[in-house]
């Protein structure tokens, strides 16, 4: 399973590598597929957005 702490970390947007079986998990559990979860957020947004 994901632990509580894993999960924190997850919806902080601090973690910096989501391991396969943990997407996988999570997935699993909310039934859906990762591009319903995830979103691509250019490098140099992020940071401004981090700074904002």
């Amino acid at each position: 399973g994901i632990t509580m702490a894993n999960l924190s970390i997850l919806k902080s947007g601090k973690a910096r590598a989501v391991r396969f079986s943990t997407l996988d998990e999570i997935c699993r559990v909310l039934e859906c597929q990762p591009g319903d979860i995830l979103e691509y957020v250019d490098e140099k947004a992020y940071k401004k957005l981090m700074r904002s």
